[in-house]
């Protein structure tokens, strides 16, 4: 008996201690893009976001990295799947495929502000039409790794841990 009481005790305090290493390292005003970092296609998305992220609105995490197979475990979703782009604001919600693209473009605002009109259009198509893509996505755009400035590198989240401080100290 004890020994399951110390082995509950044990997973609540770990459970406790994540929660709060959570919330953090995590700057909830900031929007975090979460891709598929093995794909040419989802890294030319993010380089495309980066350019245009003139408010400094998004960080970016790859869906392989700790901290986007933490965002997918901790919502039930599949850690060993990457076909599909989410957009996630802290405290708030998570949109997935065409819904996080269009809000990405609403985000970046300017001329990228019409591509959010493509909302009028049912979600099931819309989704319908990403994920054919998501399907190619491979074969579309090789893969290839940008090499990102110190500016850009403070953007991108690959673990939850206390060495993250660039979210948190800006």
């Amino acid at each position: 008996m004890a020994k399951i009481r110390f082995n509950f005790l044990l997973i609540f305090s770990l459970s406790f201690f994540f929660l709060l290493l959570d919330k953090k390292m995590i700057d909830s005003s900031k929007y975090y893009l979460f891709y598929d970092g093995g794909c040419g296609l989802c890294n030319r998305w993010v380089q495309w976001v980066l350019r245009n992220d003139k408010k400094d609105r998004f960080r970016f995490a790859a869906l392989q990295s700790d901290f986007g197979k933490h965002f997918l475990s901790e919502r039930g979703l599949d850690i060993d799947s990457f076909s599909t782009l989410y957009l996630w604001k802290p405290d708030a919600f998570y949109l997935t495929k065409s819904d996080a693209v269009l809000e990405i473009s609403r985000l970046l605002g300017g001329r990228f502000y019409p591509i959010y009109l493509g909302k009028i259009i049912p979600r099931f198509v819309r989704n319908a039409i990403y994920d054919k893509v998501a399907e190619r996505r491979m074969k579309l755009v090789s893969p290839h790794c940008m090499v990102p400035t110190a500016e850009e590198r403070r953007k991108f989240v690959s673990k939850l841990s206390p060495q993250n401080k660039n979210i948190n100290d800006e």
